[in-house]
């Protein structure tokens, strides 16, 4: 997407191979095509265009952001690390009934009050409360907790669903790599889907481990709430 200025249009043509090219004059603008001074034009090149000219529009009002690490998980259920206000557009298009924090610490307390201005349920995951600094994956992550995280991804009923910590790495990889264990991955394919998020660093052999030794058996799934991915899954 090229910037242009407001008091001239920028014409394309196609070549003789089918490529867009610029082309030398320019058209000035009239007055009913200028809306603000203030405002620029975006040309957007990808915009199916005639043998002159490409359609020119305005740029977008706002941003859409993503949280860091931010990825579909199965239909409605999403992970990411901790949103911040620059994310609160994007996480509004998701529609989200719930949101698992997976911290020792409560969240920003921005997140707190998105949370409560759009009724977003906002569940803290039992984390241990004598657990040590965020800064260390390991520390207050319980089998409680990714138990108590699980049994709330399990029901449709808090759908759409974010499930999320600090940088959205290993706690939340953690809590991901067990529900794909509920859902019969080999263990490989778990493992590569957890270090793909923990970037640079590599991933924990300890939460591996964890992940390896978590009981599946100890999350109870009622069918009648169990989201449509997860019981074709469980079949």
């Amino acid at each position: 997407m090229s910037l242009l200025g407001t008091n001239s249009k920028s014409l394309q043509e196609v070549d003789a191979d089918g490529y867009l090219c610029e082309r030398d004059d320019e058209v000035p603008l009239e007055d009913e095509d200028i809306e603000d001074e203030e405002d620029h034009i975006y040309i957007n090149e990808e915009t199916e265009c005639g043998k002159e000219k490409v359609l020119i529009s305005h740029g977008p009002l706002k941003r859409i952001v993503p949280p860091l690490n931010f990825c579909p998980v199965e239909r409605y259920l999403y992970r990411s690390g901790q949103p911040s206000p620059v994310n609160f557009p994007f996480l509004l298009n998701l529609n989200l009934r719930t949101i698992i924090w997976l911290a020792n610490e409560e969240p920003q307390d921005s997140l707190l009050e998105f949370c409560e201005a759009h009724d977003i349920r906002l569940q803290f995951a039992a984390i241990n409360p004598d657990g040590g600094e965020d800064d260390n994956p390991w520390d207050g992550l319980t089998e409680h907790s990714i138990i108590n995280a699980l049994k709330t991804i399990v029901d449709q009923d808090n759908y759409p669903l974010l499930v999320c910590c600090g940088m959205g790495r290993h706690r939340t990889g953690t809590v991901i790599g067990c529900l794909r264990r509920i859902m019969g991955w080999n263990l490989a394919s778990v493992s590569e889907e957890y270090r793909r998020f923990t970037g640079s660093r590599g991933g924990r052999i300890l939460v591996e481990l964890l992940i390896e030794a978590f009981d599946t058996n100890l999350v109870e799934i009622d069918r009648a709430k169990a989201p449509n991915w997860l019981l074709t899954a469980l079949k």
